[in-house]
């Protein structure tokens, strides 16, 4: 009996007890995560909430292992001074120190959500690494939101409380050999726990649990996210790499059906200029003109320029962004190259030589520059316009005003867009691109214009008339250059933010962003409303349509303004899953199988028809949602962007 005297059985207690004090403390950081973004994700009943939060326990268990599996370690190793004050007061500092950083990633997340549409994930390194300006952001985000600080405070507090509940009493182990034996039996069971719990099963067949997993028990895809937790998906995510070559389809069925390939004709004696705007956040959402034909009850446009100057364009009302992100909307718009689970332009992939619509306009012989008011090097742009080969770049640097500068991330879009239209037009014709920042968190406007928009029903709705009335400010300046009246105009955003109509809410509709093309010109006939689906990855092609391109382009996206017309195939990502729509359904797609068909107008993604329809429709879509990814990604690992 002596020998079982040895096991440390209230080490062992008292570990499962902490252990569990981090579930329980996860279960409330995914109650708050919804309640803070409730109406974005829809939960029917308490008993809805309680499944997923049940599933989510398997998410959790990963994420607490890897985070304490240290901790773990060294609260079961046999060293003999484990039970001692002083070592257990080392153990409460390493175990508060991670699992408080492991938590506060989810508190993150009950506002950024919000923005990102996805659990946190190390993309944000990525995105990160490009800024300057992280601390303040960061200081920023807490003195608007100090609830989440107070949160996170109380919480923590209250964690420590508990911990401190159930204390280890010294003991002395008295026989060493028993001591060590029935120490490392443990430690071998606790190892082989931890290696399931990190997996999330014990089956050698399956793969460990991963962020797709979470919409296994959802009735709705954005579910997903109140299964998962932040720390998860994070630790999950780094080091991963999604570009993989698969087989689905042979290249005949590609050639026939994708068209990476398109050739156009048109005729273009004097080549007219183009300047694109990429606006900041510019979600469909907030423009009149897009939503003529939604009713949505009591709706109100913040764009009053834009909805003019849309009435003298042509416009698509349902364009879908490729991307999450501002860096993939300008690979999305210039290069006609989507951001899927993974963003290409942060993938080993992204340093290639990759034809553009700058690439096309440099073959035509045009001058080609790319504008963004921030510190140069912000978001990334600067690098990726290099590989695009932009032939110049104009930044905060070189518009060398610092009493413009907003104080967080760039040159205010009103000064900026003046410079911008002062600069272009030197050597003609030119393709300029102008990314805008002021419509971004922290949603602030200079101080003379305090009073003079509109404040709105969310924080993005006093930015965007600012922005608006830049853009009008403009082109009151454009008008005035000679280069003005043969010039094609587009407009588009990098991807939307804030929502405040339920139509947003929906899955499908966080991509939603406007599409303008605009010229004085009336010989490129760019006038009326097209309802048919487009996305950013049309703009490349049809610009290169547009401006006489005789040439083979490599495009999955398609001429808008063509007679040769193609079947459009939506492509963008929710971070988890890509999401095609073609024909009259939505297709879901994990990377190895169809997880989603829906209806085309089910943009809220309610009612499954995976198993509810097989037709020759939807296996067809199928087989076309497949064929692109292997399409894609052979050319992205390939290096077949040319």
């Amino acid at each position: 009996m002596k020998f079982f005297k040895e096991f440390r059985k209230e080490e062992i207690l008292v570990l499962c007890y902490r252990l569990f004090l981090a579930f329980v403390f996860y279960q409330i950081a995914r109650l708050l995560f919804w309640f803070f973004n409730k109406d974005l994700i829809k939960v029917d009943s308490v008993a809805d909430y309680l499944s997923l939060a049940y599933h989510g326990i398997a998410f959790d268990t990963t994420a607490i292992l890897y985070v304490n599996a240290l901790f773990i370690l060294l609260s079961l190793i046999p060293i003999v001074i484990n039970t001692k004050s002083g070592y257990q007061k080392v153990l409460i500092w390493l175990y508060f120190i991670t699992n408080g950083i492991a938590f506060a990633m989810n508190f993150g997340d009950f506002i950024y959500y919000k923005f990102s549409q996805a659990r946190l994930t190390s993309a944000a390194f990525q995105v990160a690494k490009h800024e300057t300006n992280i601390f303040k952001v960061f200081t920023v985000s807490i003195k608007e939101h100090p609830f989440i600080l107070i949160w996170f405070v109380l919480l923590m507090a209250a964690w420590v409380f508990l911990y401190k509940r159930f204390k280890i009493n010294y003991k002395k182990p008295v026989k060493l050999v028993p001591y060590f034996i029935w120490s490392v039996v443990t430690l071998c069971i606790s190892a082989v726990l931890i290696v399931g719990g990190i997996r999330g099963d014990f089956k050698h067949s399956t793969r460990p649990i991963n962020l797709v997993d979470a919409n296994k028990f959802v009735k709705t895809p954005l579910q997903g996210n109140i299964v998962l937790n932040s720390t998860f998906s994070f630790f999950r995510t780094l080091g991963t790499n999604n570009f993989k070559e698969v087989h689905f389809v042979d290249q005949k069925f590609i050639d026939e059906n994708i068209n990476t390939y398109k050739l156009y004709d048109r005729q273009v004696q004097d080549k007219p200029n183009v300047v694109i705007f990429i606006v900041e956040s510019f979600g469909r959402e907030y423009s009149g003109a897009f939503n003529k034909d939604k009713n949505i009850k009591d709706y109100v446009s913040y764009t009053p320029f834009i909805d003019s100057l849309a009435n003298e364009s042509l416009i698509f009302p349902n364009t879908f962004a490729n991307g999450r992100q501002s860096i993939h909307g300008m690979s999305s718009i210039l290069a006609g190259i989507p951001s899927l689970t993974d963003a290409f332009t942060s993938s080993p992939y992204s340093n290639q030589k990759i034809q553009s619509i700058v690439s096309v306009c440099n073959d035509l012989g045009y001058d080609t520059s790319f504008y963004h008011g921030a510190p140069n090097g912000s978001m990334g742009f600067l690098g990726f316009g290099n590989i695009l080969g932009f032939k110049h770049y104009f930044g905060k640097d070189e518009y060398n005003h610092n009493e413009d500068f907003d104080g967080m991330w760039a040159i205010w879009d009103e000064p900026f867009l003046q410079y911008f239209a002062k600069n272009v037009g030197k050597s003609t014709p030119f393709m300029a691109t102008v990314f805008t920042a002021s419509s971004h968190h922290p949603f602030k406007i200079p101080a003379k214009y305090n009073g003079k928009f509109k404040k709105g029903k969310i924080e993005m709705h006093e930015p965007i008339q600012y922005t608006d009335y830049a853009i009008k400010e403009y082109f009151e300046t454009a008008k005035k250059q000679p280069w003005f009246k043969n010039t094609i105009f587009v407009f588009t955003g990098d991807h939307p933010n804030q929502v405040y109509y339920s139509e947003y809410e929906k899955a499908m509709n966080r991509f939603a962003v406007p599409l303008i093309f605009y010229s004085p010109n009336p010989e490129y006939q760019l006038k009326g409303v097209n309802n048919e689906l487009a996305q950013q990855i049309d703009i490349y092609p049809t610009l290169a349509d547009l401006i006489g391109y005789n040439k083979k382009i490599r495009s999955w996206g398609r001429s808008l303004v063509s007679d040769k017309k193609y079947e459009p195939l939506i492509v963008n990502s929710d971070g988890t899953s890509e999401q095609f729509i073609y024909g009259n359904y939505i297709y879901r797609f994990d990377g190895k199988n169809i997880i989603g068909i829906y209806d085309k107008n089910d943009l809220g993604f309610e009612n499954n028809l995976n198993d509810k329809i097989k037709s020759p429709e939807t296996e067809k879509g199928k087989l076309i949602a497949k064929a692109w990814y292997q399409d894609y990604m052979s050319r992205v690992i390939n290096r077949k962007l040319n």
